[in-house]
């Protein structure tokens, strides 16, 4: 037991370097993760909380259940968004709800 001991060390001094290089494939992947799914997903968050934050009265949208109406208004202190979807018909929902702005369309593509 005495003489495996010695072995052991030397063993373990002599492979330090390399433990770097057994972890390299797995940073290596975590990186490429990173870029391609997490700041992606990330920088949309990002983008629906800021348009969910500017929507105003008049706003045209789309919910995540595919209802397209026009805000009719806001109650920001529980989060409720008031949409009109037809004449005399209002529904609220949950700011979380909408899925994104349907933004007017100019002049100029309208004509082609």
């Amino acid at each position: 037991m005495v003489a495996f001991l010695p072995v052991v060390l030397q063993a373990g001094n002599g492979n330090g370097g390399s433990s770097i290089f057994a972890f390299l494939p797995f940073i290596l992947i975590f990186v490429i993760i990173y870029f391609l799914m997490i700041r992606p997903q990330s920088r949309k968050q990002k983008e629906t909380k800021l348009m969910i934050e500017s929507l105003k009265k008049g706003d045209k949208i789309i919910t995540i259940g595919g209802v397209i109406g026009s805000v009719a208004g806001l109650r920001d202190n529980d989060g409720i968004v008031i949409i009109k979807v037809a004449d005399n018909v209002k529904l609220e929902i949950t700011k979380t709800a909408v899925a994104k702005k349907i933004e007017p369309k100019s002049a100029e593509s309208k004509k082609s």
